[in-house]
């Protein structure tokens, strides 16, 4: 049953996957993906780099201990990952912290809920007094997302290639283009992710991390009370659903009161997400654009079989994790994940 599901989402998705646009799992290399997508990074890229630290064990050991006192931790590195590279590219820009000169990414209204920077800190310290200069904090980010969600299996749940180097640059004024936001439609959607080098099936795929972590109700207020401007609920929502919500959310709405975005199973990654979707319990706008939309509704669906949504995204990670990467003498390795070097 299982290779069947596989080869329909193969055939379905077949027509919309760019013409070398897949990362190369055989040849241990992943290109560049996106506008100013750098050259590849690598499987294994710091095993001769630190001696005999191995940065991968430092960052697995260190998350999964944090994990295991804190399950929420998974959804919170795996958002700020997806924040990260969805802002010029995966190379650690929303995690420096603003100056007299510069307000950065993580001052910006959609990343101030963001967190895990304490954590991302804690590993930076311990891999800069083994091996010095040499690990970025962009690869350590895109590490400690993998390994968090993997917890729960114990083993890597997708690939993750290294070699980033930290950008020098982050702005607060660019989070707005260029993060998909949860009031986003389809076109919308596809346009951002487009634009980033991804694909509908990336789309479709990545959403699924709203399998794991929690939300707020500020971002489905508008949703459950004012949906046209005439005080009325988006239609698209499931009657019962957005009752429950609105239970959760009553007016005044306190905006930091928390949602699972899926619902008793919001500390489990697993294909749920695409389940209570297709029953139109989507939490944001966002969710339920893709129902409108006849082949990624398709997709949807054959994603709520959990091996196919477990390996279409690792693909999709590994493309994410690809975006606009600085490699190739672009950008450098900040020795504090917060500030640039030389200040």
């Amino acid at each position: 049953m299982e290779t069947t599901m596989i080869n329909i989402f193969v055939l379905l998705v077949a027509s919309i996957l760019v013409a070398g646009g897949m990362a190369s799992h055989g040849n241990g290399i992943a290109r560049g993906r996106g506008h100013g997508g750098g050259g590849g990074l690598k499987m294994r890229y710091y095993a001769k780099r630190c001696g005999s630290v191995s940065v991968e064990n430092t960052v697995r050991g260190i998350v999964w201990n944090k994990v295991a006192a804190d399950p929420s931790l998974a959804g919170k590195l795996l958002r700020l990952h997806n924040h990260d590279c969805f802002v010029r590219g995966c190379d650690g820009s929303i995690l420096l912290d603003p100056t007299q000169n510069m307000t950065t990414e993580k001052t910006a209204g959609p990343n101030r809920s963001v967190s895990g920077f304490e954590l991302i800190d804690e590993i930076k310290t311990k891999l800069e007094a083994n091996c010095p200069g040499i690990v970025s904090c962009a690869d350590i980010v895109a590490l400690a997302a993998r390994d968090a969600v993997s917890f729960q299996f114990r083993r890597d749940a997708w690939p993750v290639f290294t070699g980033r180097k930290d950008g020098r640059v982050s702005l607060a004024s660019e989070v707005g283009d260029n993060l998909p936001s949860a009031n986003a439609d389809f076109t919308t959607l596809l346009s951002q992710f487009e634009s980033k080098g991804l694909n509908l099936n990336d789309l479709v795929t990545l959403s699924g991390a709203h399998t794991i972590g929690m939300s707020r109700c500020a971002l489905v207020a508008r949703r459950l009370y004012n949906f046209t401007g005439v005080g009325d609920a988006d239609p698209s929502l499931d009657a019962t659903y957005a009752q429950k919500l609105r239970n959760l959310c009553p007016k005044p709405i306190t905006p930091s009161t928390p949602l699972e975005m899926d619902p008793k199973s919001s500390l489990s990654f697993d294909s749920n997400y695409y389940r209570i979707l297709n029953q139109h319990k989507g939490l944001f706008v966002s969710d339920a654009a893709l129902l409108t939309n006849r082949t990624s509704a398709k997709i949807t669906k054959v994603l709520e079989n959990p091996k196919v949504f477990f390996d279409q995204f690792a693909q999709s990670m590994v493309h994410m994790g690809a975006i606009e990467v600085l490699t190739n003498g672009q950008g450098e390795v900040r020795r504090n994940c917060r500030v640039v070097n030389g200040h």
